[in-house]
């Protein structure tokens, strides 16, 4: 009697704990049921409107691209499957350059942005925009057949100014225009000028000028 109560009474406990995982079972189903229709309540809202603009767009469009574009390429993607594999890594494979190279172009950047700023420090774009002042000028103060002109002879010009430009031409002038800047300008009689035509720098400096004079009345 006492081993078929114990077995009833192990069968009662079984039973119990089957009912309880049953009812834990249908307490979680329901609440699974709950989720989906509080969801299911959420999104259709959404999807409706999706829906709706899907259409407006569709519409808008649809005397453009009818539906056997739409399967022309799709079908013409699933040909290219593999070249988009590829295409994809080689994307894969730039994103990994880029982040070896990122750390560089960065150090570039800012070695070039400290460059800018140490020229802009000394004046180089001040003087560029001058510059463009001056072309500005130029420009507006040549006409067509000026420039024409200007282009035959450019090498002629070039030919007199790398002449003028020579160094003891440039020294000649420097120490003219200091001299008219320091001597001051005096009466001077015509016996004095006489007397300054002994100089023997001063018969030099005339007999150049007379020779500039005659080149020019020859020309």
């Amino acid at each position: 009697m006492n081993q078929e109560l114990l077995e009833l009474n192990r069968k009662v406990d079984a039973l119990t704990e089957q009912m309880a995982f049953l009812a834990e079972e249908a307490r979680q189903q329901q609440r699974r049921r709950q989720e989906w229709d509080e969801l299911k309540n959420d999104l259709t809202p959404v999807a409706s409107e999706m829906y709706r603009l899907t259409v407006q767009q569709l519409d808008e469009v649809d005397q453009y691209v009818q539906l056997e574009d739409g399967l022309r390429l799709l079908k013409r993607l699933m040909r290219n499957t593999r070249n988009l594999e590829q295409m994809l890594d080689q994307f894969e494979s730039f994103g990994l350059m880029w982040q070896d190279v990122n750390p560089l172009t960065q150090e570039a950047f800012l070695t070039l942005m400290g460059r800018l700023d140490e020229m802009e420090r000394k004046g180089y774009f001040s003087f560029l925009r001058g510059g463009m002042g001056i072309m500005d000028q130029i420009v507006t103060s040549f006409t067509e057949e000026d420039v024409r002109q200007l282009g035959e002879n450019v090498v002629l010009i070039l030919r007199t100014v790398k002449e003028m430009t020579q160094p003891e031409i440039m020294t000649m002038m420097q120490r003219t225009a200091v001299s008219l800047q320091e001597e001051p300008v005096e009466n001077v009689s015509l016996m004095g000028i006489l007397r300054q035509l002994n100089d023997p720098a001063v018969k030099r400096g005339l007999s150049k000028t007379l020779n500039v004079l005659k080149t020019v009345s020859e020309n």
